[in-house]
């Protein structure tokens, strides 16, 4: 199982009137003229003001083709590959301290609006991970946008290290087989820890080896400025943002270094931006083992037909009872290849992330507790971990961790790790083990210094920012939203609540969310601060 979401996942949101336009005169000043605005920071950047990018840069003209949706991303809900889809380049400076330096290319996708009469502008779109790609996720999303699509250009982009934007690419797909199928990632003695601390290393020499120019520069606050100069290239006044976990977090970096270019901006599935590493897995921990006593809860109700039993609280012990079985002998699985701890716990998790692969799971347990064949969450795992039927996985593990160990300079040694151990037990007899370890194994031998600070993401001058929290989110924990709400600022964060499952809201299926949402972007409607939709 590969870090859900380490920095967060998911931030910042201003109001503009129906027509896409707000704010006035001096107000707009303080962060430069609209429209194809040089992407400069505000005042109170952490890494104080920067040299706004060339003019060749700001007034680039996307040389938009049409495209095919990736074939990856097509899902039940996706349009047909080279339905509306156009894909466009656009140049960000390598490293925004030198501007006129070298340049990375930004991938971008994007399916023009439906109702061009009415358009409002763009609607930039994130979809967490770090380091999930917008331009094959968007076409994967299609119909779910399709209100929102009627009125606004939406735009997918690969923020920088990610995929089509000088990928991070750090090992071959050989390799991640080996360390998936055979590291042990919960070690239980000296030589399996040193296994696992040597493969992190190993892992990290990688990156630096395959993608050396842009691990320095592949840190949140500059792709929040990349979105900036996307903002002006794409000819908007204000910057119109839909972020989604790890999304979250870079919207809400944005709307602090570009209050006053903030427009109309969505956090959901939000983590907590005041969390250090091990606070953030300690959340992790709780958020899955509560996903996880929500299923059991919902499979017990079902009666005998569930694999874990009907009571709850043994359920889950169960399902810590089989993973520590297959940490000594794995199950066998289709295609000769077999079932680990590690994968089994991946497949569990990939199915806590919505109530739609609740029965997935079921059946996936039945087969692992009667039958002893781990196919299906071996299945799950293989989705989870970006794995196709001919073992070739992408690339998405290693920008994440790339984007994440440049943002966070903390590092916990496997001593620390070790120490922190029985109260992660505590927290989950499933979880929490190998959360503890994630956090020594992570950033191991990270060649690249990081930024030491948590993120800034405080937004005075931001009109309102929704920001959504969902009761059962198992990777963004509920509570991380009201921080987050209040970080922002007082008139700032308007925190709502879906009391439901899964991992984030807006794509639930519920009206209720998606249609303060809609309101919200379409005509401008700010919700009372506190509404919960069940």
């Amino acid at each position: 199982m590969s870090r859900t979401v380490r920095a967060g996942a998911l931030a910042a949101v201003a109001l503009l009137l129906a027509g896409g336009t707000a704010g006035c005169g001096d107000e707009e000043k303080k962060d430069g003229p609209p429209g194809k605005a040089a992407a400069s920071a505000s005042p109170g950047s952490k890494n104080g003001e920067l040299p706004p990018p060339p003019a060749a840069l700001t007034g680039q003209q996307p040389r938009w083709t049409d495209c095919d949706a990736p074939t990856a991303a097509l899902g039940p809900s996706a349009r047909p590959p080279g339905d509306r889809w156009q894909c466009a380049t656009v140049k960000a400076p390598l490293d925004y301290a030198d501007p006129d330096g070298d340049t990375l290319g930004i991938a971008l996708i994007r399916a023009r609006a439906t109702d061009p009469d009415r358009r409002i502008g763009s609607l930039l779109l994130n979809f967490g991970g770090p380091g999930s790609s917008g331009v094959a996720s968007l076409p994967g999303w299609g119909t779910v946008f399709d209100d929102l699509g009627a009125r606004y250009d939406l735009v997918g982009f690969d923020p920088r290290g990610v995929a089509g934007s000088s990928g991070v690419v750090c090992r071959d797909s050989e390799a991640m087989e080996a360390a998936a199928s055979r590291l042990d990632h919960t070690p239980d003695d000296a030589a399996e820890e040193k296994a696992f601390l040597a493969d992190a290393q190993d892992f990290a020499a990688g990156c630096e080896r395959r993608s050396g120019r842009v691990l320095p520069h592949v840190g949140t606050e500059n792709a929040a400025r990349d979105m900036d100069l996307l903002r002006a290239v794409l000819g908007d006044d204000r910057l119109h943002y839909l972020g989604f976990s790890y999304g979250t977090r870079l919207g809400a970096v944005y709307a602090h270094l570009f209050p006053r270019r903030v427009g109309r901006l969505v956090l959901d599935a939000v983590s907590d931006p005041s969390a250090d590493d091990v606070r953030h897995a300690r959340n992790q921990t709780t958020g899955f083992q509560r996903a996880l006593e929500n299923y059991l809860a919902d499979c017990a109700a079902r009666g005998a037909s569930c694999p874990a039993g009907t009571d709850p609280a043994a359920g889950a012990e169960k399902i810590a009872g089989l993973l520590r079985r297959l940490d000594r002998e794995p199950l066998p699985a289709a295609g000769g290849r077999k079932l680990t701890e590690s994968l089994a716990r991946t497949g569990i998790v990939r199915a806590l992330y919505s109530e739609q692969l609740w029965p997935r799971l079921t059946a996936a347990l039945r087969e692992a507790f009667g039958s002893g064949t781990g196919s299906r969450l071996l299945a799950l795992a293989d989705a989870y971990n970006d794995r196709d039927e001919n073992g070739r996985y992408s690339s998405q593990s290693h920008s994440q961790r790339a984007i994440s160990c440049a943002d966070s300079a903390d590092r916990t040694s496997l001593g620390e790790a070790r120490a922190l151990l029985p109260e992660f037990r505590e927290l989950s007899p499933v979880f929490g083990e190998f959360l503890a370890w994630d956090l020594a194994g992570w950033c191991a031998g990270w060649p690249v210094r990081a930024d030491a600070g948590r993120p800034e993401v405080s937004a005075e001058g931001a009109g309102p920012i929704l920001v959504i929290g969902t009761t059962g989110d198992p990777a963004t924990p509920y509570e991380g939203a009201k921080i987050m709400a209040d970080a922002l600022g007082e008139g700032v964060g308007i925190h709502l609540t879906y009391k439901g499952e899964g991992h984030g809201a807006y794509s639930s299926g519920n009206a209720c969310m998606k249609g303060l949402v809609d309101a919200y972007f379409l005509d401008g409607e700010v919700p009372r601060d506190g509404r919960t939709c069940t």
